[in-house]
C-alpha cells in the first residue's frame, strides 16, 4: 500500500478542515500523521503566517468559517489566534501521534473552541491516557521527536501546513485535496508536457529581501 505523510500543526484551521479528507484517504493509502512546528517552517522560508498580515488575517478567518459551514464541519475558533501550539504538538507526540490523538486535540481546539495551553489540555490528555500533561510534554524524548519531525518536513521541502507528501510530491493546503484525489486516480496526471514545462519555468523578476 502507498504510504503518504501528512504534515500538520494544530495552529492551522485548514489542517482541521482537511482532517476528514485524510481519514477518507486512509481507506486507499497509508497516511501517517506528522505533527510539526509551523513557526519553524515559516522561519526557514522567511515567511509570515496568514494570521500575521492584518488584512489577510481577517479574510482568512472568514474563509475558514465559510469553508467549514459549506462542508458541514463544526468549527469554533479558539479564544485567540495565532496561539502557541507547542504544548498541543508535544501532547500529540507524547500520546504516540496516532490518529486518535490527532483527532482529539484538533476537536478540543477547533471543534470545541478550546485553548491550547498546558492547563487547557488536561482533559484531552486524560482522554488519551496521560495524567500529568506538563511532565509528559517536558520529556526530552518528546521534544526531540517533534524537532525531528519538523527537520524531516523541512528536508522534504515542506513550506506550509497542512501538506501531504506523496512520494516526492507535496500537496499543500486543504484546497489541494481534490488534486490529491485526482493524482491517486491517475498516477500519470502531472507527467504531461505542460506540467513538465512549468516545473522549470524561468523566474522573470525577483523582489529584494530584507
Amino acid at each position: 500500500m502507498t504510504t503518504a505523510r501528512w504534515y500538520f500543526d494544530f495552529i492551522s484551521p485548514f489542517a482541521y478542515l482537511q482532517l476528514p479528507a485524510m481519514h477518507a484517504l486512509r481507506e486507499r493509502i497509508d497516511v501517517v500523521p506528522v505533527p510539526i512546528v509551523f513557526g519553524a517552517v515559516l522561519a526557514r522560508h522567511g515567511q509570515l503566517g496568514p494570521a500575521e498580515i492584518p488584512g489577510k488575517r481577517a479574510f482568512t478567518y472568514r474563509l475558514v468559517q465559510w469553508q467549514a459551514g459549506r462542508a458541514g464541519i463544526v468549527l469554533r475558533f479558539p479564544p485567540s489566534h495565532p496561539f502557541p501550539s507547542l504544548a498541543a504538538l508535544r501532547l500529540c507526540v507524547a500520546a504516540g501521534s496516532g490518529w486518535n490523538a490527532v483527532q482529539a486535540i484538533f476537536d478540543h481546539i477547533w471543534r470545541e473552541g478550546g485553548a491550547a495551553g498546558v492547563d487547557d489540555l488536561r482533559e484531552v490528555a486524560r482522554s488519551l491516557g496521560i495524567g500529568d500533561v506538563a511532565a509528559e510534554i517536558a520529556r526530552g524524548e518528546v521534544k526531540d521527536a517533534l524537532r525531528a519531525n519538523t527537520d524531516a518536513a523541512l528536508g522534504a521541502g515542506v513550506f506550509g501546513v497542512p501538506t501531504l507528501a506523496l512520494g516526492d510530491e507535496l500537496y499543500w493546503g486543504n484546497d489541494a485535496t481534490p488534486m490529491i484525489e485526482d493524482r491517486l486516480a491517475d498516477p500519470a496526471l502531472f507527467d504531461g508536457a505542460e506540467y513538465r514545462r512549468i516545473a522549470t519555468l524561468p523566474v522573470g523578476v525577483e523582489r529584494p529581501r530584507g
